[in-house]
């Protein structure tokens, strides 16, 4: 075939040489300068979850609790993933992972202190109602 006949558009004609492809496809590929790291698998939903816990944690407690105790399970196994092979996962998402356990185990504590002051709440109101049931209603009546 002619120069002009060429199935392919001017100046890109596949180049051949026999030089030796460089690039090695091993994985975890450590030690070449454009190493790519996958995050980590749950980072970023351990970092929603524990924002979420410390904004339900005023429902009751319970809601705040049941998401930092997720958010700390997730955490707890992605940090155990971390620490056994490092330079496959970015420090980025490890980060991430890290501010969602702190704000994970700051819901619990919030969490926790708010469920036992409403079940303060209900013993103290609870024991009042059994002990003078004159009193409750009439505490409900100057509420209405």
């Amino acid at each position: 075939m002619s120069e002009e006949q060429s199935p392919f558009p001017e100046n890109t004609a596949p180049q051949h040489d026999n030089a030796q492809n460089t690039f090695d496809s091993s994985f975890p590929g450590e030690g070449h300068p454009f190493h790519f790291q996958m995050a980590l698998p749950n980072a970023t939903a351990v970092l929603v979850l524990g924002i979420l816990s410390l904004v339900t944690c005023c429902c009751y407690g319970v809601f705040g609790l049941l998401m930092a105790v997720i958010a700390l399970v997730l955490a707890a196994k992605d940090r155990k993933r971390y620490m056994e092979n490092p330079s496959v996962y970015s420090m980025s998402s490890f980060k991430n992972l890290n501010a969602g356990r702190v704000c994970a185990l700051i819901g619990v504590i919030l969490s926790a202190l708010v469920a036992l002051f409403y079940i303060g709440l209900i013993m103290v109101f609870g024991l009042s109602v059994f002990s003078n049931p004159d009193a409750l209603r009439e505490a409900l009546g100057s509420m209405q």
